[in-house]
């Protein structure tokens, strides 16, 4: 899927980004895009990226929020011009419980 980008931090192009799986929880409100995505993380080995995209416009601190706790490591996030929040997530050797 081609998103028109508008970043949302570091500029990165996303040609550049490869993930290993994805999860769509565009439509879903929080929390449920968040234990999606951690119940995918567990099922990914070590260093894998997950590519999540979402509708919820909280779901930026959320993934935010989410990443600073347990330590998988948010590579890149990006917004696009109908409000589709695109999620890049590392998953690290030694996560904390959410």
């Amino acid at each position: 899927m081609v998103l028109s980008i508008k970043p949302v931090s570091t500029p990165m192009s996303t040609e550049q980004l490869h993930y290993d799986d994805q999860l769509d929880a565009k439509g879903l409100n929080c929390p449920l895009p968040i234990l999606k995505t951690k119940v995918l993380l567990n099922r990914m080995a070590i260093g894998q990226v997950l590519y999540v995209e979402a509708t919820d416009p909280h779901s930026v601190v959320d993934f935010e929020a989410y990443c600073a706790r347990t330590g998988h490591e948010l590579v890149h996030k990006v917004e696009d011009d109908e409000g589709v929040y695109a999620f890049y997530i590392r998953r690290v050797e030694n996560a904390r419980p959410a």
